[in-house]
Parts: C-alpha cells; structure tokens; sequence
C-alpha cells in the first residue's frame, strides 16, 4: 500500500514543528512538504500531496483551507478562528468538490475530545451549565476553539432535552464579569502563563455538580490525534467538525 503524501502548513510554529516530526515517523506516513509563512501554496501543487495539515494562524487559515480545496486536497485544520459564516463558506466550496474532505479540530487531544463528549451527555441532565479554559498567554484567539465547541455541543444537547435557559440573575455586569455567551452558555477564558491547555466544564443542579477537567501540558499530546486525522480523512468527504468524528465514540 502506498504511503500516504502529507504537508505540514504552519511548519515552523510550535504545533507545527511537532506534526513534522510525529508524521515524519508515522508508518503509512510519508512527509513530502513543509510551508513557513513565507512560503507559497503554489509549490504544493508539483508534489502531488495527498493530505494537508493545516496549522497556522486566524488571519490565513480561511485563505489556506480554500485553495486546498479549490485543489482538491483533503485538509486537516488544527487553525482556530472558524466562526459560523467562514464554516458554512467552506461548505459551499466543498459541495463543488465532491470528492475532497476538510477536518476543522478544534482540538486533537483525545482526551479533549472526549471531554466534550462527555459534556454532551451530562447536559441533559443539570440546570446550569458553564465553561472555563486555560490557556499560554500566546494564544491570539478567546475564547479557545475547543471552548466554543464544547458550548455548543452543551447548548444543542439542552435544546434537544428542552431544558429552559441556564438560571442566571445577574442585571449588572459593566466589566464582562460573567464571560463570552456562546449559545446560552457561559464561557470563560484565562491565560497564564506556564500553562498550555486545559478546559474545566461545570454542571450543577440542586445538591450537586458535576465538573469534567481535560489537562494538555503539552502540545504533544495532539500528535495522535492528528496522525490519526491524517490516515482516516481519505475515508469522508465534505466538511466535518471535530476529531470525534473520526473515533468510534
């Protein structure tokens, strides 16, 4: 079986340092480009990749993603930043070209991953709900994709259960003490240094609470869960959001 040809886009940060190395010694992987900033998309079009990996910046990764596509280049996007209306532009590329797959992960921590899943199941059954994470003080973005994400997986599963809003009395709140709102669900973002990743999701009913913690201390340990977006992408096609698509969860 041929190996699958992979390029790393964003080789030179710190996420994507790691993936040339964890792709470089993949079995069934084989590392054929790795692009910096300055380097031009065009140079992957004579290499006949496969797969991409997409690990860059807010600022490019909409720009990045679509020429890809517009190449029919299955991508997988480790890059945050992709909000309702840029998700639902890629869709519409991707439906003119039907044999190509993009993977947007907010987060390839399998533990992550887990944790939102977790979350989706216990949000059926608590009155609040609400989201703290923790993230390096570099990170450009707040809250984290990963954050965003859990929300709405939390907020969608309420929906569904045809829970009533999350109580919340507050009136007076001038300094945004009570964080982002992502679809009824309160999110939190601190950034201190020292840190690298973690997510801490609170559920709390009359006498009891439920808290679900994912700790990443380092970015290595998205390293599976990209080499396994790579291997299975080939698999699907059109848009999918989350890593969990991918695991048997």
């Amino acid at each position: 079986m041929n190996a699958i040809r992979v390029a790393v886009i964003g080789a030179q940060g710190r996420m994507g340092a790691q993936a040339v190395d964890a792709i470089t010694e993949a079995e069934g992987l084989e590392l054929v480009a790795t692009l910096g900033s300055s380097d031009s998309l065009e140079s992957l079009l004579e290499k006949s990749i496969d797969v991409a990996v997409e690990l860059t910046v807010p600022a490019s990764t909409e720009a990045n993603v679509r020429f890809l596509v517009e190449h029919d280049i299955d991508t997988v996007v480790g890059t945050t930043g992709w909000d309702a209306e840029k998700l639902s532009g890629l869709e519409e590329l991707l439906a003119k070209h039907a044999d190509t797959a993009v993977l947007i992960a907010p987060n390839f921590s399998i533990g992550a991953v887990l944790a939102m899943r977790f979350a989706e199941l216990a949000a059926p059954y608590f009155d609040s709900a609400e989201v703290v994470e923790i993230h390096h003080p570099r990170k450009l973005d707040a809250p984290s994709g990963t954050a965003n994400h859990t929300a709405q997986r939390i907020a969608a599963a309420r929906n569904d259960a045809g829970l009533p809003p999350v109580p919340d009395a507050t009136e007076i709140d001038p300094n945004g003490a009570r964080g982002a709102v992502v679809d009824g669900i309160h999110v939190h973002a601190i950034r201190q240094q020292g840190m690298t990743a973690s997510e801490e999701i609170h559920f709390g009913s009359s006498g009891e609470a439920l808290t679900i913690r994912t700790d990443s201390h380092s970015s290595s340990a998205f390293m599976p869960g990209i080499v396994t977006a790579v291997r299975s992408i080939s698999d699907y096609t059109g848009l999918l959001h989350g890593l969990e698509n991918m695991l048997d969860l």
